[in-house]
């Protein structure tokens, strides 16, 4: 099943006590330090994560762009940042797909809960984020320790059993 995660970013970076430090000083540092942790994430999770940051004040059309493949997306003048998530929710949701949304917005909660989608409040996610690191660690540590380096102990195993049917001539 492909897992989304559309995290609220201005609501994150108020949760978030480092987050939250950072934007005392610069909301753009802010912005910057939880854009390169959701991209880090994003790389060891495998799950697609969509950034929503709200512009509502902001004059223009809105804008998407990816940062090391991370989706960032403002929002465009007069549309906050729940109503794009909403929209998102309702793009993204079909068969074989987990919508989870990011954000301890209690009202936004209950209205994407309704659409489909899972909530994780804030805390929640910080604490997956933290335990995804632990693993990489773990996994390097590990590798590093048993002194092989090989191709095949990067494989998940459904790639395996591909790539030895493959050997075989099936």
């Amino acid at each position: 099943m492909k897992e989304f995660l559309i995290v609220d970013g201005y609501n994150i970076i108020g949760a978030w006590p480092e987050l939250k430090q950072l934007r005392d000083r610069s909301l753009e540092e802010a912005r910057d330090r939880l854009i390169t942790i959701l991209a880090e994430y994003q790389s060891f999770s495998g799950v697609k994560v969509y950034l929503v940051f709200d512009a509502y004040q902001v004059p223009g059309l809105g804008k998407t762009y990816v940062q090391s493949r991370l989706s960032v997306l403002y929002t465009k003048e007069k549309e906050t940042a729940d109503e794009l998530i909403e929209r998102l929710v309702t793009q993204l949701t079909g068969r074989r797909r987990q919508i989870y949304v990011a954000t301890s917005d209690m009202t936004e909660q209950h209205v994407i809960f309704g659409k489909g989608a899972l909530r994780l409040p804030a805390s929640e996610l910080f604490v997956k984020i933290k335990q995804s690191r632990t693993e990489v660690r773990k996994r390097i540590r590990e590798e590093a320790e048993s002194g092989r380096n090989t191709f095949d102990s990067k494989l998940n195993e459904e790639m395996r059993e591909i790539f030895e049917k493959w050997r075989r001539g099936k």
